[in-house]
């Protein structure tokens, strides 16, 4: 009987229409305001948090950190912690068997939104662990006779501190620089290639800047030279359409939280056909065909299920929505302001990532004013620290642009109302640094400062 209500309300939650209501309420105080005909004292609205004051709650648009619960995952996983309290790995009563039914149905879930079998995936925490999973995993397993990895210079820290632990092991990698436009380069990915090579590993959308890399070109080129491909999709799946055979790709690390799913539940795409073996992190009770041993949350399972479920559901009607947006977004502040960069390709990237600089500001300043804004000036992993971005130097941008930089993060939930005020918002603040810039002020006068010869004093 359990079984069969748990069913019917994950059918309600997954069929459940978007209410206005439901938009209203991932609106932030400022969207809000824009919106509303009431008008409301500022003290009454006005939010204190690590000595910062606010006038409401800012602008939600850093979505490559993290996205807010879909209110329809949020309904399934309230279904599955009433009815699915069983342990999903006891398996001698009825609570076990729901319980592992629910998170059956998951990886089902998972399964289709990339094209996999169900047999394929393993639930763990996230994509950092997924990916130190793949890249420490796959070269233990081989390390008899493969001792090179290659990967790029822009990819997620998580990647590049598991490549840097095997480096400390006695493995060699290969850190391939990228083009201007964040994208691989085909031959020098090629030319790397070594008869000692254990794993390829590039992400797909970088969560910086957004550019997404010629997934299939990779992926052919990985099966010429019989090499594991793995990929970090965590901001890819649910967003573009994803499918791990025309990608060739041998594992793929997904997150929960980047497709209005719960945190701390994600999984690892692990190919079966041709087989890719690896060795576990951590040692236990075997779970996940010995792959990742501990307990299952089966709540966090659900929700990841049914976020995947949504986004294959909704993807097209997303990805039109929030190209939209961007779209509005970046004419709105290049109609306003001069001196505004794109970084990274623009005809390949996903929408929902705008990664821009704007020319004569200072970052810090810059961010800081943006304070009724929640953007970032790149991966939430690294934030706060001051140095300019890793990605962003890869590419070849100068170290004043770097420092500009802030990242937009468009989803689903995002309004109209909220990007016309983050364009206002933001043109605002520019002009009023620059407006405290001597070096803008050269700069309109006509002069060209990049030949300047500054004297020391």
């Amino acid at each position: 009987m359990a079984s069969k209500v748990f069913s019917s309300t994950i059918r309600r939650a997954l069929t459940k229409p978007q209410s206005a209501f439901t938009r209203r309420h991932h609106l932030s105080t400022a969207a809000a305001a824009t919106t509303s005909a009431t008008t409301t004292a500022d003290d009454e609205l006005a939010i204190v948090m690590k000595g910062v004051r606010i006038s409401g709650r800012p602008l939600y648009l850093d979505m490559q950190a993290t996205t807010p619960l879909d209110p329809r995952v949020f309904d399934a996983m309230n279904a599955s912690s009433i009815y699915d309290y069983g342990n999903p790995h006891s398996r001698t009563h009825l609570y076990g068997w729901e319980a592992e039914n629910a998170v059956e149905v998951a990886r089902i879930q998972v399964a289709k939104l990339i094209g996999a079998s169900p047999k394929e995936i393993v639930f763990l925490s996230g994509a950092t662990e997924a990916n130190n999973t793949a890249v420490k995993g796959v070269m233990h397993f081989y390390k008899d006779k493969k001792k090179h990895v290659i990967t790029t210079q822009t990819e997620h820290k998580c990647v590049l501190d598991s490549c840097r632990h095997l480096q400390q092991e006695g493995f060699e990698v290969t850190y391939l620089p990228v083009k201007t436009d964040g994208l691989v380069d085909l031959e020098m990915l090629r030319e790397a290639i070594r008869p000692d090579t254990g794993l390829v590993s590039i992400m797909a959308v970088n969560n910086e800047i957004g550019v997404l890399q010629p997934m299939e070109e990779i992926g052919r080129i990985c099966k010429e030279h019989k090499v594991p491909f793995h990929t970090d999709a965590a901001q890819a799946i649910g967003k573009i359409p994803v499918d791990v055979e025309k990608w060739n790709v041998s594992l793929m690390s997904m997150s929960g939280h980047k497709i209005y799913g719960p945190k701390g539940v994600g999984a690892l795409y692990v190919r079966r056909r041709p087989r890719i073996r690896l060795e576990p992190l951590m040692n236990g009770g075997g779970q996940e065909r010995g792959l990742r041993s501990g307990t299952l949350s089966t709540q966090q399972v659900v929700g990841f299920g049914v976020a995947c479920e949504l986004a294959m559901k909704e993807m097209e009607y997303d990805e039109k929505y929030i190209k939209g947006l961007q779209e509005r977004l970046l004419n709105g502040v290049r109609e306003k302001l001069d001196g505004v960069v794109v970084n990274g390709s623009m005809e390949s990237r996903y929408a929902g990532n705008l990664n821009l600089s704007f020319a004569y500001v200072e970052g810090e300043s810059l961010l800081m004013g943006l304070k009724e804004v929640a953007v970032s000036s790149g991966s939430a992993c690294t934030s706060a620290s001051l140095e300019p971005s890793y990605v962003l130097r890869a590419l070849g941008v100068d170290e004043d642009m770097a420092h500009t930089s802030i990242r937009f993060g468009i989803g689903r939930f995002t309004t109209k109302e909220e990007i016309d005020k983050a364009v206002e918002l933001t043109v605002k603040q520019v002009e009023k640094l620059r407006e405290m810039s001597p070096l803008y002020e050269m700069v309109k006068e006509g002069i060209d400062i990049k030949n300047i010869q500054w004297s020391q004093h």
